[in-house]
């Protein structure tokens, strides 16, 4: 509720500033015209032209000293005018009322735009408040697994980034969610906030991970405007072995004795889109990393247009001994590919469970469409 009223703010105050801005430019236009009329006339021009002094000063200037160039426009009219003997025309009297209407809308619309101003920052350090507080830094240890996850939004002046994750221990193991939003700002921040609410509220209830992405993808449908939707990875830690769901996401990586995708064999779309999602379980090891992550990564693209070579650079980046070193020297390799900060953004989590054993046989019925890796 709170993000949908910052909305309907901006878009009100925006519709302000265009009104407010468009009355200097009416004074401007005005005056302008009064001062070539009265220029037709007599060799003096018109006083009314020196209106363009506080109209352009209100678009970059405070009101305080929007107001000083309107009064020293006032003062050379009233100069100008007493220097020619003109103040005693009607001529003079319209162009300086001109001039003195145009000076003082200028400075209302400066105060207004310093308002409004003052306002965004307040409001986009309250988005980012939340953001922060919905994707917080992780570094946990929850069932036997370990999990560190941190986000970076390469957007400049964006308050909110796209990306969202969270983790859950829930009596059918610990349960991971990874994904994108489509968009930036105050929309990505609603939707973001949307999929983790319905994510905690479901996770816990849904025993099947497929059935969870569907009842996931009921339950953002309604939140979400017609060109939204938001890309995921469901992952479900059993001992042994990990489960996952994948709806239009970058598949992870699994880091051990060899370095793999965890694919799915038929790609689904993404959330909000009605996809109809299928359960894969891949082998977990001694000493197995899973590392999901964010398109921002994968897609990061060096001078000459190619993409990161995630698999051949991953092994290397995740051999550091501590998670979070590991996701440190990944952002870093990717800034060294790609010549400078990344251009978009980047979540990434990064799993290692403390204790492997055998996979136990399931505390509920088995999907019998899951597919499970050879």
């Amino acid at each position: 509720m709170a993000v949908r009223a910052v909305e309907r703010w901006w878009r009100k105050t925006s519709t302000r500033r265009w009104r407010s801005r468009g009355r200097p430019v009416l004074a401007l236009v005005v005056s302008g015209l009064l001062a070539v009329l009265s220029g037709l006339g007599s060799r003096h021009p018109g006083v009314a032209v020196l209106v363009i002094g506080p109209v352009l000063a209100c678009t970059r200037l405070d009101a305080r000293h929007t107001a000083a160039v309107a009064a020293s426009s006032l003062l050379l009219a009233l100069g100008a005018g007493a220097a020619s003997g003109l103040m005693v025309t009607p001529g003079f009297a319209i162009e300086f009322l001109v001039l003195l209407v145009g000076g003082t809308l200028a400075v209302r619309d400066a105060a207004r735009h310093t308002a409004d101003a003052a306002a965004l920052a307040r409001a986009t350090a309250v988005a980012q408040a939340s953001q922060n507080a919905i994707l917080r830094p992780m570094s946990v240890e929850l069932g036997g697994i370990e999990v560190c996850a941190r986000h970076r939004c390469a957007v400049q002046g964006a308050s909110v980034c796209g990306d969202l994750y969270d983790v859950v221990h829930t009596p059918y193991g610990v349960r991971l969610l990874i994904g994108d939003v489509r968009g930036h700002d105050l929309d990505a921040l609603r939707a973001t906030t949307a999929t983790i609410g319905a994510f905690k509220d479901l996770a816990y209830l849904t025993p099947g991970l497929a059935d969870l992405a569907t009842a996931l993808d009921a339950r953002l449908a309604p939140e979400l405007e017609a060109e939204e939707f938001v890309t995921a990875v469901l992952a479900e830690f059993a001992p042994g072995e990990v489960r996952i769901v994948n709806c239009g996401h970058p598949a992870p990586v699994r880091a051990g004795k060899q370095i793999r995708l965890l694919e799915p064999l038929e790609p689904a779309p993404p959330l909000g889109l009605h996809p109809k999602p299928q359960l894969y379980r891949f082998y977990l090891t001694s000493g197995d990393r899973l590392l999901f992550y964010t398109d921002g990564l994968s897609e990061a693209r060096d001078a000459n247009g190619a993409d990161f070579p995630l698999l051949e650079r991953v092994g290397d980046a995740l051999a550091a001994l501590s998670p979070s070193d590991a996701l440190d020297t990944l952002y870093a390799m990717v800034a060294a590919h790609t010549g400078r900060a990344p251009t978009d953004d980047i979540a990434l989590a990064l799993c290692r469970p403390t204790s492997v054993v055998a996979p136990a046989p399931a505390a509920r019925p088995p999907n019998p469409a899951a597919h499970r890796e050879p």
